[in-house]
C-alpha cells in the first residue's frame, strides 16, 4: 500500500500530511525538552512547558515560559536550534517540495499544492527553485553568523562569539525569536543592544530576507528589473517597504517621549529602535524595547503590524503582506462601486479575494476566543490577553510579560494558536484548492440588510 494513503486505502491530502508530520516534530521536539540533560539545572521542566517550548520554537514564534538562556542546557538550546531551523524553513515553503522529493512523484492535485505552497506555476522548475531556497537559506544564514560571530568576538571570545552568532543568525532568518542573551538581562531579549547599531542592523536584515519569501529574492536576483516582475513580487516588496517605513515612523512618533521605550535614547538611537520595533513585528519577536513599556497607542500599532506578519511562502506568519493588499483593493474598489479589484493592470479573481477574507475572518474570530479565554482563566489584563493571543497565532513571540502567568489551560490555547498560525493557515490555503463541486440544488435568493 502506498505509504501516503491511508488505512482505508484513501490518499492522504497533502494539507493532513503536512500538518500531521508538523505535530510529530513538535512532540518530538518536547520529548528532548522533557529530557533533564535539557534543563541546565539537570531537572525536568515538565512535559506542558517543554510541550510549550517545542511548539513555539518549531512554529517560529519565540513565546517562551522561561528565559531561553537559564533554563535550556547547551544540549537543550541545540535540540530548539534544531527546531527553529527545521520549522522555519521545512514545513512552510519546503513542506510540499520535501514530500515530493521523499516520493519521487506527484499527480495533479500535488501539482497544485506545490504551485500554491511555492507560488510557482511551471513544475519543471520545482526542483531548481528547491536547491536554490537550499541554498538562499545556507549562505544568508552563514553570511549573518559571519557577522555576529565578528561583532561579540572582541566582546565574548571566539568561541562563544560563535555560538551567539550562528544561533541569533538563525533564530532571526526564520523570525523565531529566540535569543541567548540572558547571561545578560534574563529575559530582556535584545534590549542591552538597544544602542548597537551593527547587532540591530545585522539582525533587521536576516528578519526581513527571512521574512520577504525565498521566490520573491528569486525572482528579484533573476529579473532584476522591477517592472519586469510578477505583480505577487511587486506587491510583496511595495508593501514590505511601506510596512518598514511606515512602522518606524509611527513608532517614532508614538514612542519618541516615552520614559519606558524611546525617551531615554538619543535623537539616532530612537529612530534606529523604532525601525527595529518596526522590523521585529513582522513576526520576529526579538525585543528592542521593553513591550510592556510601551503607550497604549503603541500597543495598539504594535497588534496590527503583528497580525499582518511577513509574505507567502517565507518564514514568517500573520495574515501575510499580500493578504492585506487584496483586501484593502477590495474595500477600495466597493467603495468606488467597482464589481472587480484591479492592480498593476490585472484583475485579482474573486475567489482570491474571498479566501483572503476567510482567513482573515477565521484569525480574527480565533484572536477574539484566545483573548477571552486568557483573560477569565490566567491573571492577565484585556491587553495581556489579546497581545498574547495575536502574537501567538501570528508567530511573533512579543509579550507583554505576561507568558509566564499563563495558567495550563491558557498555556494549551496558545499552543494550539501558534500551531495553527504556523500550519493551519497553510493547510487551509491549500483547502482552497480543492476542486469545487457544484450542489445539485439551489434554493431561491433572498434579501437582507447589511450594515
Amino acid at each position: 500500500m502506498n505509504q501516503r494513503q491511508s488505512a482505508k486505502g484513501r490518499p492522504l491530502g497533502s494539507e493532513k500530511l503536512i500538518a500531521l508530520t508538523f505535530l510529530v516534530l513538535i512532540l518530538v521536539g518536547a520529548a528532548l525538552l522533557t529530557l533533564p540533560a535539557a534543563s541546565r539545572s539537570g531537572r525536568s521542566c515538565g512535559f506542558l512547558s517543554a510541550l510549550f517550548t517545542s511548539a513555539s520554537a518549531s512554529c517560529v514564534t519565540g513565546l517562551s515560559l522561561f528565559d531561553t538562556y537559564t533554563q535550556w542546557s547547551p544540549f537543550g538550546q541545540i535540540v530548539l536550534l534544531c527546531l527553529i531551523q527545521i520549522g522555519g524553513l521545512g514545513f512552510m515553503s519546503f513542506a510540499s517540495v520535501f514530500f515530493f522529493m521523499l516520493n519521487g512523484r506527484f499527480g495533479m492535485r500535488d501539482s497544485m499544492v506545490l504551485s500554491q505552497t511555492l507560488g510557482e506555476e511551471d513544475m519543471s522548475r520545482i526542483r531548481h527553485l528547491a536547491g536554490w531556497m537550499l541554498r538562499y537559506c545556507i549562505l544568508t544564514e552563514l553570511f549573518g553568523a559571519l557577522l555576529l560571530t565578528a561583532r561579540f568576538f572582541p566582546v565574548y571570545g571566539f568561541h562563544k562569539a560563535l555560538r551567539l552568532g550562528v544561533f541569533h543568525s538563525v533564530s532571526a532568518f526564520c523570525n523565531a525569536g529566540f535569543d541567548l542573551f540572558g547571561f545578560l538581562t534574563p529575559g530582556g531579549s535584545l534590549t542591552p543592544f538597544h544602542s548597537d547599531p551593527a547587532v540591530l542592523l545585522i539582525l533587521s536584515f536576516l528578519i526581513v530576507t527571512g521574512g520577504v519569501g525565498f521566490l520573491v529574492w528569486e525572482e528579484v536576483f533573476r529579473v532584476r528589473r522591477l517592472r519586469k516582475m510578477s505583480v505577487y513580487t511587486r506587491l510583496t516588496l511595495i508593501a514590505t517597504a511601506c510596512l518598514l517605513l511606515g512602522g518606524t515612523l509611527l513608532f517614532a512618533v508614538l514612542e519618541w517621549n516615552n520614559p519606558e521605550t524611546l525617551g531615554p535614547l538619543p535623537f539616532f538611537e530612537k529612530l534606529l529602535a523604532a525601525f527595529f520595533q518596526s522590523v521585529t513585528l513582522r513576526t520576529a519577536g526579538f525585543s528592542g524595547v521593553n513591550q510592556a513599556g510601551l503607550t497604549e497607542a503603541g500597543k495598539s500599532l504594535s497588534l496590527f503590524f503583528m497580525l499582518v506578519g511577513g509574505s507567502s511562502g517565507s518564514t514568517a506568519g500573520g495574515l501575510k503582506t499580500v493578504t492585506l493588499v487584496v483586501l484593502l483593493l477590495f474595500l477600495y474598489s466597493k467603495m468606488r462601486g467597482k464589481s472587480t479589484v484591479v492592480v498593476f493592470k490585472r484583475t485579482i479573481p474573486m475567489a482570491q479575494v474571498t479566501n483572503a477574507l476567510s482567513i482573515f475572518g477565521i484569525m480574527i474570530a480565533l484572536v477574539f476566543s484566545g483573548t477571552v479565554v486568557l483573560n477569565a482563566t490566567s491573571p492577565v489584563t484585556v491587553t495581556e490577553a489579546l497581545f498574547e493571543s495575536v502574537s501567538a497565532i501570528a508567530t511573533v513571540g512579543l509579550s507583554l510579560n505576561a507568558t509566564a502567568r499563563l495558567s495550563p489551560l491558557s498555556q494549551v490555547v496558545i499552543i494550539l494558536f501558534m500551531y495553527f498560525g504556523r500550519v493551519g493557515v497553510l493547510t487551509l490555503s491549500l483547502g482552497f484548492l480543492k476542486e469545487k463541486t457544484e450542489p445539485r440544488y439551489r434554493y431561491a435568493d433572498t434579501t437582507l440588510l447589511i450594515g
